[in-house]
């Protein structure tokens, strides 16, 4: 008998392992909000965006140092394009419309307007109160940075909504496009007709 036991525990056991390894991780904490960058130099808000918000963007809403040595707003002038060299850099779109993958993290491009190059990125969060965010130069080098959660607003972060006066910009491949807003609800019974 005691053979016996020995192998229904050592079954129960391998059984219980295998379960264990199959079972699916615990689900991904909501990667968008405010977040506080590990070097201390800028706060970045996430948000869903794209078709059916199925991308996830970042914008700068607060830097450390918002001004240039001469005493204006920096400005993108490291950006490639031309036309972005003008715009302010609080407020600029740096987390460029990112897909999730098959394990549930985001991927693409991330921007640093600090020298104007893009770089590869995977971006999940497996706490609320935490970001992971692995930045890549040719697939190769890559270093991970962990993004801390922020509630509060501090002096000079910006708190409207993005593509609103006074809010983050989208770049424009991630801009709400014309006719893309809601429609206006139907009148409620009983109002009365347009003049």
């Amino acid at each position: 008998m005691p053979v016996r036991s020995a192998r229904v525990s050592t079954l129960a056991l391998l059984g219980l392992a295998a379960a264990t390894l199959g079972a699916n991780p615990a689900a991904a904490a909501d990667p968008t909000g405010t977040w506080f960058t590990e070097d201390g130099r800028a706060r970045v808000r996430t948000e869903h965006c794209g078709p059916g918000g199925a991308n996830l963007c970042g914008y700068v809403v607060w830097g450390s140092k918002p001004l240039g040595e001469d005493g204006k707003p920096k400005i993108d002038r490291y950006n490639p394009d031309p036309k972005r060299q003008a715009r302010p850099l609080l407020g600029h779109q740096m987390i460029l419309g990112l897909k999730k993958n098959d394990d549930g993290r985001f991927a693409g491009k991330i921007y640093n307007g600090d020298n104007g190059k893009s770089y590869d990125v995977t971006i999940w969060s497996e706490t609320p109160a935490e970001l992971s965010v692995k930045g890549c130069l040719l697939s190769v080098l890559c270093q991970t940075q962990t993004w801390t959660r922020v509630g509060d607003v501090v002096p000079g972060q910006i708190t409207a909504a993005t593509d609103t006066p006074g809010g983050p910009r989208s770049d424009p491949e991630w801009a709400p496009k014309p006719g893309a807003a809601p429609k206006p609800s139907a009148k409620p019974a009983g109002a009365p007709a347009p003049k």
